[in-house]
């Protein structure tokens, strides 16, 4: 296995895992939170499309995919407050998001020369994820950093024990 087929299939596994968690949830499911204090999971969701986004674009100015209208602006920051379910998405529309996406960054993986790992990430994330193999180690893991909040959800909906 070379570098490109473990991040990918990390990628893959994480994808599997996260939306699995999300698998049997419904729409209003998605607005709970796993504290008062924690996103709900519409804008968890959101916010890691927002990111991969970010982090692939940041990379490969040319590979960044389109998002809906006003979706980066909901899933901002400055909104994971709001509770209003009318300014979110439906977990089918995340899925197929989550879907075009991921497809767009394994893309930009399989493209880019093997060499390309080494090269330094996007300067704003270089104290944190200093080469471009480490970026796509932070997209491929970065949902399993948020799937700890969704059991807590699926636990108080009483969904079954996943994994």
């Amino acid at each position: 296995m070379q570098a490109k087929d473990a991040i990918r299939s990390a990628m893959n596994f994480s994808d599997m895992v996260f939306r699995g968690y999300l698998g049997d949830l419904d729409d209003k499911e998605l607005m709970l939170r796993p504290n008062p204090d924690c996103n709900h999971l519409a804008w968890q969701i959101g916010h890691l499309i927002v990111s991969e986004v970010m982090m692939v674009s940041g990379m490969f100015p040319d590979k960044k995919t389109e998002l809906p209208e006003g979706f980066e602006e909901a899933h901002h920051k400055d909104n994971a407050g709001c509770d209003d379910a009318s300014k979110f998405n439906t977990r089918e529309e995340y899925f197929d998001l989550m879907t075009k996406v991921r497809t767009n960054t394994l893309a930009a993986l399989t493209e880019m020369d093997d060499s390309t790992l080494d090269d330094p990430s996007p300067e704003h994330m270089r104290a944190f994820c200093p080469t471009i193999g480490d970026m796509f180690i932070l997209i491929g893991t970065h949902p399993m950093m948020h799937a700890g909040q969704v059991v807590p959800v699926r636990r108080s909906c009483g969904k079954p024990v996943l994994f």
